[in-house]
């Protein structure tokens, strides 16, 4: 009996240490970049965004996560190309105003999950660097995450482009995301 007990206990002090957290947005980024002419990068990211994540701290293991971006806070700090971005032409936003994540697979540095963009859902991989944990000068405990990786913008139904007179492409088909997370543990 006493082999049980302890058994029970130790499966409940595990899920102890397993929390639910939710992105702070205010220190978060969720970023991309693009080629642009074929020789510079244009840098970009999305003001509104929410997220949640469970994390095992004994572990130091990102369990699950899910996350949503309203597509039409575009920024890449031009106006006249943001308004582009956001029409027809790119995300059509008025048809898909958001773009969603759900990780499906954690394995070691990798991360794999379902990213729905343009009404199109399709299985990505990321590299994950995990941070760590800390406790805030204000009692909360706080876990930062960072993902990037590659997508192809194509696979997702954005293929507006243009050749350029010398050849090439005016905007390039690879996406490189760069995505800050720091999440606060919800107190239940």
């Amino acid at each position: 009996m006493k082999r049980l007990t302890l058994w029970v206990a130790l499966l409940f002090s595990a899920s102890l240490w397993a929390g639910n957290y939710t992105v702070d947005a205010s220190h978060s980024n969720v970023g991309f970049k693009i080629k642009h002419l074929m020789i510079s990068n244009v840098k970009g990211g999305f003001d509104r965004f929410e997220g949640v994540f469970e994390y095992d701290e004994k572990s130091k293991t990102l369990k699950s996560m899910e996350g949503n971006i309203s597509v039409d806070s575009i920024n890449t700090a031009n106006a006249k190309r943001d308004d582009h971005l956001k029409n027809e032409d790119f995300f059509d936003v008025k048809k898909y105003p958001h773009i969603a994540f759900k990780l499906t697979k954690v394995e070691g540095d990798k991360v794999t999950g379902t990213l729905t963009m343009h009404g199109v859902s399709k299985e990505i991989t990321l590299e994950l660097e995990n941070n760590g944990v800390i406790q805030d000068p204000w009692g909360n405990t706080r876990v930062g995450l960072s993902l990037s990786g590659t997508i192809n913008r194509y696979d997702f139904g954005l293929k507006y482009n243009k050749v350029l007179e010398a050849g090439g492409l005016t905007i390039g088909e690879e996406v490189k995301l760069e995505i800050e997370l720091e999440g606060i543990l919800d107190k239940a």
